[in-house]
């Protein structure tokens, strides 16, 4: 870029003061998120392994995605209806004698200053505000007590490189715009309605769409399962949102049209032209409406359709009637005194070790096992759901493997390294289908040494005279058992209820955590978004005013024209929450597993409130400002 044309970006990056609050908004606290998560990330790697460890990494490598992802639809929704707005001023350079080529350059220019002073501030802000971030990680209970996050240095740079970086990314289809505006353009009126939906547009949002489309339809095809995991249907559904949000303006009019179609009065056909002919404020508005409803439908849906999924499965597998979980290292003698105290109880001792499956290519992958006392005692009271072969075939030579294994057959040889490092090389028994992916592998105790018993599955013996249930006394010397060998006792409904949550605390605050900041950046957007579009129907409001229309009628008329809107956009990102809660189910369907599609309606609604609540009064106000001056004074 030539001195002049950066001495230019300086000077309209200083001139364009609030316009370009939002970007530098989004873009600072988008680096400010992502160097408090790599700070976490660093930080998460010393806690021991484990499963706390494992949700720790994945939360915050969840929270860097989503906050870069939201970063950068709002630096270039705003670019974009800003350029679109300098649309006058660009042809005047244009006019001038300035190329395409440094008309582009001079818009990239500014926004990489935009993007250095802004990752400059969030590296700030992450500085200072690490010890907070790591409190209120270890008060959600999503941090172990006494996390703490040191302040290396490659995170905060890596965080501020990247502010430039997502700012150039972001407005390059815009610069590209502004490169095209024609010299005779600074002779007309700026009016930001002009076309909206080019070709590169439409080409980006139906190759996203097509992408989207095949992403979905190559898992459901190969490996359903794969649309259950939490990096797949928290990244892959924002293919889909990205989509939909560059075809806002053309998927909008339909919508709109349905829901202006009463027009009998005046203002409803005012409300009517307005949606559908201010086409680019229509879609400025509708965008973010869009992504906030489709982020929170996304991120609230998925995650509880498979929790209610694994929570069906689980009541159909378990047939024990109590679980009892045993003091640390007395699973066997409990298991031994169950079975003295109760003739004819059915007994099901297993016992959590670890073992890892060695792939073809030699790679040695961990997984969660289940050592197995008494294989028949297994299937009586475990419902496993069997492909191929019979797991009371299990035995000291043999182990139990899912689908999801390479599709093994039953007598293929499978290596695996024990727990204590020995490598051996086991049969497969039985195999199982895939369900939710919840499938440990099932082996004997002799290949899980240090394995403790730490669940008992028990059904005791029917009633006398009554052929089914449990007498007093039997439930009695269980219970007296139990308290003996310091055990909790749980029947089957308790049990489920505890392990298979369908509001659990802890995944409500991960969501929470993500949600937040998605909703931040989209606030932001919006707010914006319904400002300057407003502020730029100055002279429309004032011809409204010539007409005969009062100040409270022309403010009222926004109003509900933006409320329109809005509904619109929410109901885009319904349909777009539903594509994808739709694809869920029928991955699960697939796997043979009958969970419950679960739509959340309360967040949905939540969030469309959140977006007319911010929306409205926005535009409400910029329009009561718009209309202070007399009409003839705005026309001028």
């Amino acid at each position: 870029m030539t001195t002049g044309m950066l001495r230019l970006a300086t000077r309209s990056l200083r001139a364009g003061g609030p316009a370009l609050l939002a970007p530098f908004t989004a873009l600072a606290l988008g680096v400010a998120l992502m160097a408090t998560t790599l700070l976490g990330l660093v930080a998460s790697t010393a806690l021991p392994p484990g499963d706390e460890r494992t949700a720790l990494i994945a939360q915050l490598g969840t929270g860097c995605g989503v906050a870069v992802f939201t970063a950068g639809f709002v630096v270039a929704s705003t670019y974009a209806y800003a350029v679109a707005r300098r649309r006058r001023e660009l042809g005047l350079l244009r006019l001038a004698g300035a190329t395409r080529g440094q008309v582009r350059r001079s818009v990239l220019g500014e926004a990489a200053l935009l993007g250095l002073l802004a990752a400059s501030a969030g590296a700030a802000l992450a500085r200072g505000g690490v010890p907070l971030f790591a409190r209120l990680l270890t008060a959600a209970d999503l941090a172990p007590a006494g996390f703490r996050i040191g302040t290396p240095a490659w995170p905060l740079v890596t965080a501020f490189c990247t502010g430039p970086l997502v700012a150039v990314t972001a407005v390059a289809v815009a610069a590209r715009r502004a490169g095209r505006v024609r010299p005779l353009e600074a002779l007309r009126e700026a009016d930001v309605d002009t076309r909206v939906m080019t070709p590169g547009r439409w080409l980006c949002g139906l190759a996203l769409l097509g992408t989207s489309a095949v992403l979905t339809g190559t898992a459901l095809i190969g490996d359903p399962a794969e649309l259950l995991h939490r990096k797949t249907y928290t990244l892959q559904p924002m293919v889909l949102i990205t989509a939909a949000a560059l075809l806002a303006p053309a998927l909008a009019r339909p919508l709109l049209r349905l829901l202006t179609a009463r027009r009998g009065r005046v203002t409803g056909r005012l409300v009517r032209g307005g949606a559908l002919t201010g086409v680019r404020r229509t879609g400025a508005i509708t965008a973010p409406v869009l992504l906030s409803v489709a982020l929170a439908g996304s991120l609230t849906g998925a995650p509880a359709t498979v929790a209610a999924a694994r929570a069906a499965e689980a009541r159909e597998r378990t047939a024990a009637e109590q679980v009892l979980t045993p003091r640390d290292g007395d699973g066997d003698a409990l298991a031994a005194a169950l079975r003295d105290a109760l003739p004819g109880a059915v007994v099901s001792a297993t016992a959590t070790a670890g073992l890892s499956v060695v792939e073809p290519d030699g790679t040695a992958v961990r997984t969660e096992a289940q050592a197995v006392a008494d294989p028949g005692a297994l299937t009586a009271l475990t419902r496993l759901p069997v492909a191929d072969g019979s797991v009371t075939a299990l035995d000291d030579d043999s182990l139990v493997l899912a689908e999801e294994w390479g599709h093994p057959a039953v007598g293929d040889r499978v290596p695996v390294v024990l727990a204590d490092g020995t490598r051996r090389t086991l049969r497969v028994a039985a195999v199982l289908r895939d369900g939710t992916g919840d499938n440990p592998v099932y082996l004997t105790p002799r290949n899980a040494p240090g394995a403790h018993t730490d669940r008992i599955d028990l059904t005791t013996a029917p009633a006398p005279g009554t052929g089914t249930g449990t007498g007093t006394g039997t439930e009695d010397r269980l219970r007296a058992v139990a308290h003996a060998h310091g055990a909790t006792l749980a029947t089957r409904a308790e049990w489920l209820a505890a392990y298979y949550p369908t509001d659990d605390p802890k995944r409500l605050r991960r969501i929470a955590g993500v949600l937040g900041l998605a909703l931040l950046y989209t606030a932001i957007a919006l707010a914006h978004a319904a400002l300057t579009t407003t502020a730029d129907r100055r002279r429309e409001l004032a011809q409204l005013r010539l007409a005969g229309a009062t100040r409270a009628q022309a403010v009222r008329l926004v109003a509900t024209e933006t409320f329109t809107v809005v509904v619109t956009g929410a109901l885009l990102g319904t349909l777009v929450t539903a594509a994808g809660l739709a694809a869920m189910q029928t991955a699960l369907r697939l796997l043979g597993t009958t969970g419950p599609l679960v739509v959340p309606w309360g967040a949905l609604g939540a969030t469309a409130l959140l977006c007319t609540a911010i929306a409205v009064p926005c535009a409400s106000t910029a329009a009561a400002f718009a209309v202070r001056a007399r009409p003839v004074t705005a026309l001028r």
